[in-house]
């Protein structure tokens, strides 16, 4: 099943880029980022009372909220050098660019999380690195 998620959320990801450059013709990317940044706030809080999944809250210990904090930090500088980005940028450009992100995950969930780093996994990153050069060039 993490594998039809996977592929939605490359999907909506795909459509995101396309309707975000469509829409941010013309709008502040500051302004964007906030527009969108609000509507994925309340889809999210939506589908958190929509499973009544809101009574876990008091469960979560601190870590997990300290971590959980430091990630959305990084969404929210993620999104705006995004949004900027794509803004000033072409999006065939873009977003081959911000899907390196694959292989620095890659390289960092070895070094922190000491995940399995293999020779797919390191022919893998050669070739997205490779292919988003390609693109972008």
């Amino acid at each position: 099943m993490w594998f039809v998620f996977a592929l939605l959320s490359a999907i909506f990801a795909a459509l995101t880029s396309i309707l975000a450059k469509i829409g941010i013709d013309g709008v502040n990317s500051n302004l964007a980022t906030a527009i969108r940044t609000v509507v994925v706030v309340i889809m999210a809080w939506g589908m958190v009372f929509l499973t009544n999944a809101q009574s876990g809250i008091s469960a979560i210990s601190r870590k997990s909220w300290i971590f959980l904090i430091l990630s959305g930090l990084a969404t929210g500088a993620s999104w705006l050098c995004y949004y900027r980005a794509l803004q000033i940028g072409e999006a065939s450009k873009v977003v081959p660019i911000d899907k390196l992100s694959v292989v620095i995950t890659l390289v960092l969930a070895f070094v922190f999380l000491h995940e399995t780093f293999t020779m797919k996994s390191l022919i893998g990153c050669v070739l997205i690195g490779i292919g988003t050069l390609v693109m972008v060039l």
